[in-house]
């Protein structure tokens, strides 16, 4: 049996039963036998029916969509942390809209702005960059989250990697290792940059290093850690080890590495922040800081879900980090 355009009512009549019980089962209420509610959706199998999703969100006052905004898609830590947003949000039976900002604050401003009209249920900011002011406006509208970021607004929930902890492990990780002349890649104004470069301040002053120190200027893509690391060995103390601020720039630092006939890690360890996807495959085989992305996606999804059920007080989790040993670090010769 089929109908171009089946109804509530067509189901009813193919099941025997009445409207309003294939209403409480397209509800999922729990009040309707096994035996009605299989005959109820065998029913509309049949038929190919589906409810009215936007019916039944304006009579629940939601849409149950979450906006979520990427700063930077082209980053592979946050494509794989919407990928753990959209399986915690399809857990609670959330659908999820992705926008990016392209690294542009203004752009990112554009997609929230966009969402905000699409009347989302609330919005999910993953290393956001545009300015706490709008990100607070923003939150008179619908409740938000920042992820990667963290924020200090009373109306705003976030959760973040302990970035300094992270950074002072990558560190130590390299003067355990035997590393003295170790550099630093920072990111210049991406999300924890500031925060990973003062603990490999910390970290080296700590060790007795300070004379060691130097920071090359870099940006949070490959091509950041390629200029960075050229810099960096023209100079007159070339490092023995680097640390860069995230993956995709100790991506950049390994292809130079290369460039100039070095061979990793026994010429020169690289040590990266994010373990993303790409740090796990074999020809790169990246030791990083896991900032538990996919942990730092379920919590944002979870403190969303508790202010919509009525949660006011803010909550800020603090996730902590962990070295993941591979192959592009070693002994110092």
């Amino acid at each position: 049996m089929s109908n171009e355009h089946p109804t509530i009512h067509d189901v009813a009549k193919l099941a025997g039963v009445s409207k309003s019980l294939v209403s409480l089962v397209m509800r999922g209420a729990p009040q309707v036998s096994d035996a009605r509610r299989a005959a109820v959706k065998k029913a509309a199998a049949e038929l190919g029916y589906r409810p009215n999703a936007a019916a039944k969100h304006l009579v629940q006052g939601r849409t149950f969509v979450i906006g979520v905004v990427v700063a930077d898609l082209h980053n592979p830590f946050y494509a794989d942390m919407v990928d753990s947003i959209e399986q915690a949000a399809t857990r609670a039976d959330y659908r999820i809209l992705i926008g990016s900002g392209f690294q542009s604050p203004d752009r990112e401003a554009v997609a929230v702005d966009t969402f905000l009209q699409l009347r989302v249920d609330g919005l999910i900011l993953t290393g956001s960059t545009i300015p706490a002011s709008d990100i607070e406006k923003a939150a008179e509208t619908v409740p938000v989250v920042l992820a990667s970021r963290s924020s200090t607004s009373d109306a705003i929930d976030s959760v973040v990697v302990d970035d300094p902890a992270g950074a002072i492990m990558a560190v130590e990780h390299l003067i355990q290792l035997g590393h003295r002349r170790i550099a630093h890649i920072h990111g210049g104004e991406g999300s924890g940059a500031l925060a990973r470069r003062e603990g490999y301040e910390r970290a080296m002053a700590a060790a007795g290093l300070g004379k060691h120190v130097i920071s090359e200027p870099g940006r949070h893509i490959e091509q950041g850690g390629m200029d960075a690391t050229r810099l960096l060995l023209a100079g007159r103390h070339r490092p023995t080890a680097i640390f860069a601020s995230n993956d995709l720039a100790a991506f950049g630092a390994l292809s130079v590495a290369k460039d100039h006939g070095l061979k990793v890690p026994e010429d020169l360890s690289v040590i990266g922040f994010d373990n993303t996807s790409m740090s796990r495959i074999a020809a790169i085989d990246l030791t990083t800081i896991d900032q538990r992305g996919s942990d730092q996606a379920a919590a944002a999804v979870s403190l969303l879900l508790e202010r919509l059920e009525g949660r006011t007080e803010t909550r800020r989790i603090v996730v902590e980090p962990n070295l993941v040993r591979r192959s592009t670090t070693a002994m110092a010769r």
